[in-house]
Formats: structure tokens, sequence, C-alpha cells
């Protein structure tokens, strides 16, 4: 039987199964939670991860296990989004990476803090706007 899952501070990737393809994944981490550095208090957030993978693609549990490091930190908001977008592009050399995270009330405000990631020397393909 094997034992209960801890957090952990690395990602696991896998092969990219198209690398000759531009094609978007699209994450949606609803539960993320950290500490307020100031106040100790729980802070809750609303993670959405976008990217174009290059060779390597990251692997689902690896990530929630990676985020779930961060439940007993104190981060600042834009401090946290900056970390968890270096660590992914550290670890999968996307050819583009956005991670927008949406944290909850703090204050009376709502703070959205979107980071991206681009591989130098990459082009995106030019959008379809179809009729």
């Amino acid at each position: 039987m094997q034992g209960p899952t801890q957090p952990q501070n690395n990602v696991e990737t896998f092969p990219n199964p198209n690398p000759g393809t531009d094609y978007t994944i699209r994450m949606n981490i609803p539960e993320f939670t950290c500490l307020c550095p100031k106040t100790g208090q729980p802070d809750f957030a609303h993670f959405d991860l976008e990217y174009i993978p290059d060779e390597r693609c990251v692997e689902l549990k690896s990530l929630k296990l990676y985020l779930w490091s961060f439940r007993e930190r104190g981060a600042f908001h834009e401090a946290v989004s900056n970390e968890i977008l270096t660590v992914l592009a550290g670890a999968t050399a996307p050819r583009f990476m956005r991670l927008t995270g949406k944290f909850n009330v703090r204050g009376g405000i709502y703070t959205t803090v979107i980071v991206e990631h681009r591989k130098p020397g990459w082009i995106p393909p030019s959008p379809v706007a179809l009729p």
C-alpha cells in the first residue's frame, strides 16, 4: 500500500507527444492556498495556466503536489505568481506560458496577477478569424 502523498518542491514533466505542433494546454487550478506574509491569514487563489509546450509537458499530479507546498508559506501575490511561473517554465522550457492568478479579497481588494514566459525566437502563429 502506498503512503499518503506529501507536498513537493519540484515539478515533473513528460515528453510532448506532438513537439512539431503549436498547440495550447490550459489548466484550471481553483484551490491554491498560501499565507499572507503580513498577517499569517490564509490567502486563496484561482490560477489559470496556459502554455504551448516545446519538448516537455507538465505532469498533473506533480503540479498539484508542488502547488500544495505553498499552503503553509507566507507569500505576496506578485511573488508567488512569478515563482510558480519561473519553476514551471524552468521545468518545461515551453514556447509560451502564461499564469493568471486571481486572488480572493484581501483588505477589500481583489488582486489578479498575470505573468508570462516566451521562448527566445519563438513567433506565435497568426490568429485564425472565422466568419
